[in-house]
């Protein structure tokens, strides 16, 4: 057992190094944000299992505050309401659920947000489809190559692992860097 917990650090230690390289994205994609609120533009976000835990996370934090009170910024994620998720799988398909809700609510001045570990899920795939055909800005938190949805990403925070459960722990260290640069600029402050 100790040799396998080892391991796992080891390799989150790993991914956790490489990730230096994502930092000046991560600056990048909180400017984005900005720009996108300033605008009158909502955050859209959505995954699957553990990432569909990511994406509504991400939400969380925007809407209410990740470490400051500030003022609220509009988001929803698009993994929550059972009664339309499963409508659309119902009446359409699975990998619709997303493409229908971007469809419906995303557009120009919009950012939306897709959480994958690999980036080859149908489902997200033509989320992000949608979102490109709407106007909207597409923001991808994946792992190792992106998979198919890394082009239609206009920007990829790319975990450098393979692994799911590395990808989601870098997931969550974004979504909390980006939530800071959000919360700061929110609250009228720099981030710390």
């Amino acid at each position: 057992m100790s040799d396998w917990l080892d391991h796992q650090l080891t390799a989150h230690i790993r991914t956790a190094e490489g990730a230096e390289a994502l930092l000046p994205q991560v600056r990048e994609v909180g400017d984005m944000l900005i720009d996108a609120f300033k605008g009158g533009g909502t955050l859209y976000t959505f995954g699957n299992g553990g990432s569909a835990a990511d994406a509504q996370h991400f939400t969380g934090e925007v809407i209410g505050h990740y470490r400051r009170d500030r003022r609220p910024l509009p988001a929803v994620s698009l993994t929550t309401d059972a009664t339309v998720s499963t409508c659309i799988a119902n009446d359409y398909a699975f990998e619709d659920i997303f493409s229908r809700q971007v469809e419906a609510l995303a557009h120009s001045g919009d950012v939306v947000a897709a959480f994958t570990t690999s980036g080859r899920s149908v489902n997200i795939v033509r989320g992000l489809t949608a979102a490109r055909a709407n106007g909207a800005t597409t923001l991808l938190f994946a792992g190792g190559d992106g998979g198919l949805s890394l082009e239609l990403a206009d920007h990829a925070l790319l975990a450098p692992s393979d692994e799911t459960p590395r990808i989601q722990e870098l997931h969550t260290f974004l979504l909390h860097a980006l939530s800071e640069i959000l919360d700061a600029w929110a609250a009228g402050e720099e981030p710390s």
